[in-house]
């Protein structure tokens, strides 16, 4: 019997708009009670946006307010800086 290939599901960065693999990609995510996080696990509930792990494609988005649109709210600039030092530290993972 052959070996069934599972599909990789993808994803496209609201940063540099390439789609990669979902692993690749770290999620922002609005919870139900309308806080917004980074969530390195992927396994958080709530709506999420996809960017690279990247400080650059999180800047990208942030100016274009891409995320902002896709979690439908709006986003501090105090979350921003958050998401952008937490990036920074998970960095090379």
């Amino acid at each position: 019997m052959e070996k069934k290939i599972k599909k990789i599901p993808m994803r496209q960065c609201l940063g540099c708009n390439e789609h990669k693999e979902k692993p690749l990609l770290l999620r922002v995510v609005r919870n139900p009670e309308g806080e917004i996080s980074l969530d390195f696990t992927g396994k958080k509930s709530g709506r999420g946006a996809y960017i690279c792990r990247d400080v650059k494609c999180l800047r990208r988005a942030r100016k274009s307010r891409r995320i902002d649109k896709n979690l439908d709210c709006s986003i501090p600039d105090e979350i921003y800086d958050r998401m952008e030092q937490e990036l920074q530290a998970h960095e090379g993972e």
